[in-house]
C-alpha cells in the first residue's frame, strides 16, 4: 500500500456520521494561482477561474468515423465497440437484445479555495447502506429527473438533497464530457464554484452519505498516492485508478468512475496532462445491449 498522503489543517470539513484532448482555454491557471484572494467575496483567481472555463468547449462526441460506424451498425443490428468491431460472436449480441438508451445523470464538481489558495474539491462518501456502490467515494450528484431543466439544475438539487449545498451559492460555469459508469450511465460532469466556503454549512442526509470532505483538485494529476489496476471490456483494455487520501485521521480511496472525472477535471483546469499515464478506454457505449450489461 502507498503511504497516505496526509491533510489535517486545511480540510473544510470534518467527517460527519465517500479523454481526450483539451480544449484550448486562453491564460495559465498558473498565473492565476498566485493571485491575492483575501478580498472578500469571490477571489480575484477564482473569478479568473470561472472566467476561463467558460469559455471551455467539450470535445466533439462523435467523428465522420463513428457516424459511419454507426451506418454500418444500424444496417447490420450488430453490437459494436469504439475500437470497430463486431461483437457478433459474443452472448450479448447471441441473446435478443434491447436497444440501448442510456439513463442520464450529473455530478456537482464544487471547487474552493483552501486556507493556502489551492483549490478543492468537495467529495462523499457514500452510505454503507446504499445498494450501489455502498461505501464508496463519489461526488455529490444523481440521475436526471424529468423536471430538471438541464444537467446543471440535475447536479446542484442532487447536491442540495445530499449534503445540503444551497444551489444559490455555487456558480455552474462549465460542463465537461460525458462519462460512462459501470452501470452504462451516462454522466455528465458539472463544474462549479463556491466562492465563500463558510457559507456552506454540511448537512449530510444520512440515507444517502455517511462523511463529507474535501481533497485538493490538484492531487488527481500527481502520481503520489495512486496505484492502477488494468481492465478489459470488448476486447480494449484500459486503467481503473486510486487515489489513496486521508484527512481527520480518516483515510478515503478515491477510484474508478470519480477518479476518472476528477483526473479530467484538474486536467481541464491546470491545463496540463497527469504525470501518470491516463489510458482511458477506447470503447463507446454500444447502442444495443442486454438490460443489465456492466462493464468490469
Amino acid at each position: 500500500m502507498l503511504p497516505l498522503l496526509r491533510r489535517t489543517s486545511t480540510a473544510l470539513f470534518s467527517s460527519f456520521l465517500t479523454p481526450s484532448p483539451l480544449s484550448p482555454i486562453p491564460n495559465s491557471l498558473s498565473r492565476i494561482i498566485v493571485m491575492d484572494s483575501c478580498a472578500a467575496g469571490p477571489s480575484r483567481k477564482l473569478m479568473a477561474l470561472a472566467q476561463q472555463l467558460r469559455l471551455y468547449k467539450p470535445p466533439s462526441p462523435q467523428s465522420d468515423d463513428d457516424e459511419e460506424e454507426q451506418r454500418i451498425e444500424e444496417s447490420a443490428g450488430k453490437v459494436v465497440s469504439q475500437v470497430g468491431f463486431a461483437e457478433s460472436a459474443t452472448s450479448v449480441a447471441r441473446q435478443t437484445p434491447e436497444r440501448f438508451r442510456p439513463k442520464r445523470a450529473a455530478v456537482l464538481i464544487c471547487l474552493f479555495e483552501g486556507d493556502h489558495g489551492e483549490l478543492r474539491v468537495i467529495l462523499t462518501k457514500r452510505s454503507s447502506k446504499l445498494s450501489t456502490h455502498s461505501g464508496e467515494v463519489s461526488l455529490p450528484g444523481g440521475k436526471a429527473e424529468e423536471t430538471d431543466a438541464n444537467d446543471a439544475e440535475t447536479a446542484t438539487r442532487e447536491a442540495n438533497e445530499e449534503i445540503g449545498l444551497d444551489p444559490s451559492l455555487v456558480n455552474v460555469v462549465t460542463s465537461l464530457e460525458p462519462f460512462l459508469s459501470k452501470h452504462l450511465l451516462r454522466v455528465i460532469p458539472v463544474i462549479g464554484i463556491l466562492s465563500n466556503r463558510k457559507d456552506f454549512i454540511p448537512s449530510p442526509n444520512a440515507a444517502e452519505v455517511e462523511a463529507i470532505f474535501d481533497a485538493p483538485l490538484e492531487m488527481f494529476l500527481k502520481d503520489e498516492n495512486r496505484r492502477a489496476e488494468e481492465r478489459e471490456w470488448m476486447n480494449d483494455k484500459y486503467l481503473i485508478h486510486f487515489f489513496d487520501y486521508e484527512v481527520n485521521d480518516k483515510k478515503y480511496v478515491i477510484w474508478g468512475l470519480t477518479a476518472g472525472i476528477l483526473i479530467r477535471a484538474a486536467s481541464v483546469v491546470y491545463q496540463k496532462p497527469p504525470a501518470f499515464l491516463e489510458q482511458n478506454p477506447k470503447f463507446k457505449v454500444p447502442r444495443v445491449v442486454e438490460k443489465e450489461t456492466t462493464m468490469p
